[in-house]
């Protein structure tokens, strides 16, 4: 992989299918064939042998999760599992038939372990080597990598871009919150991101909870605001690092909003599970009465959205849809259990508090609060234009329509 992937590689997609079908075509063949040779017939040393090899499936990833992954850069860790493959291939190299066998793979394996090491690159390495005052933070859960400068600093969790520094991520705060028929005094925020929404709520002094899946996450906070130490210093902030839905399923809590932007694209695996229905019941259950959700859908595919409209309808009884401030960038859809007054601009600007004023038009120079409040609300689009003709086009748990989208987008081209 490290031979064939990296950024900038010629190769692209292909490299990275290069780098890794190959590995996991030879695993997949090889492994019952040891063991059918290992057992000869015995179906106790079969078990023997697929019960070690089992243990190796599972004490490989937690040793690179908790051991090498939080300590070395990705690249570093598949050399070193690379030597690993290297040294096993020299100690078994005697039982080769033919001896010239074992100098001409080691000259290949050889090359390809140099040139990993000396040329190819990681996109943490590139980046750092780019920009200098990027910051990394590594744990289980994934490698954190913030990086940019002013306005242009960026996120990526793992290699993937995960959010830029945007307003759009203010409104998942402040728009729901103004829309509120009482006064908001809890707020839950699922996905940390920057913080940039989490900093929102704060702006109107409640109780803001905001659960993070990535603790290197939660450390970059102050790599996008200067102020990230004394926001998370106050009583009434509090960052939990969990699983958004399974805080929800353990908390007694009942909040004003809860606003979640899970992350991008909508299809990355396992993230039906903040889109499903049974996650907006449990959602539901958590809001006080005119309580409301905020589920934030960045732009893709538009049966992926008609199934997240479907599954928000199916449980909340009214859903209302605003584009985002940014043209094309994605939609917010807010439910609740009570209608919502129609919002306008003047009413929008008027229920913001002043800090909340101030935190809104932190980044929107030269232009006026009515302005930017009349941008917002003029985005209200009927949530009828996103419901799919089809009521079985929905996300569930069992149903994860946005994952399985490949057959789908190849039929619709073909």
């Amino acid at each position: 992989p490290l031979f064939f992937c990296g950024p900038h590689h010629p190769w692209g997609s292909r490299g990275i299918a290069a780098g890794i079908f190959p590995l996991c075509f030879s695993l997949g063949y090889l492994t019952p064939r040891l063991v059918d040779a290992y057992a000869k017939g015995s179906p106790s040393r079969a078990g023997s042998a697929y019960a070690f090899n089992v243990a190796g499936c599972i004490l490989g990833p937690l040793v690179t999760s908790y051991l090498l992954l939080p300590h070395l850069s990705a690249k570093a860790a598949m050399l070193l599992w690379g030597a690993a493959f290297v040294a096993l291939f020299w100690m078994f190299a005697h039982t080769l038939k033919r001896k010239g066998e074992f100098q001409a793979w080691m000259a290949v394996m050889g090359a390809f372990f140099i040139y990993s090491a000396e040329r190819a690159q990681d996109f943490e390495t590139f980046i750092l080597s780019r920009d200098p005052a990027a910051v990394v933070y590594r744990d289980a859960a994934a490698s954190t990598l913030a990086f940019g400068e002013g306005l242009d600093k960026r996120l990526f969790t793992n290699g993937s871009g995960m959010t830029v520094l945007t307003p759009l991520t203010k409104v998942m705060a402040h728009l729901p919150l103004a829309m509120l028929p009482h006064a908001p005094e809890k707020a839950l925020v699922i996905c940390f991101g920057m913080g940039t929404t989490f900093r929102a709520a704060l702006s109107w002094d409640i109780r803001v909870t905001a659960v993070e899946l990535v603790p290197g996450v939660k450390r970059a906070f102050g790599y996008f605001f200067s102020d990230a130490s004394d926001l998370l210093a106050r009583p009434n902030a509090r960052v939990v690092i969990d699983d958004g839905r399974r805080f929800l399923r353990r908390t007694e809590e009942r909040y004003d909003l809860i606003t979640l932007d899970p992350p991008p694209p909508p299809e990355a695996a396992g993230s039906s599970l903040l889109y499903s229905r049974e996650f907006y019941v449990v959602a539901r259950a958590h809001l006080t009465d005119g309580g409301i959700l905020q589920q934030w859908f960045p732009a893709g595919e538009r049966k992926t959205l008609e199934a997240v409209a479907r599954s928000l309808q199916d449980v909340f009884p009214y859903v209302y849809v605003y584009r985002a401030l940014e043209v094309d960038w994605g939609f917010h859809f807010l439910a609740s259990n009570r209608p919502l007054a129609p919002m306008t601009a003047e009413r929008l600007a008027a229920r913001l508090p002043p800090k909340a004023r101030q935190d809104l038009m932190e980044w929107q120079k030269g232009e006026a609060l009515l302005h930017v409040a009349r941008r917002i609300v003029n985005g209200r689009t009927p949530v009828a234009e996103f419901l799919p003709s089809d009521p079985s086009i929905a996300i569930t748990d069992d149903r994860p329509y946005n994952e399985y989208f490949y057959l789908r987008r190849w039929r619709s081209r073909t």
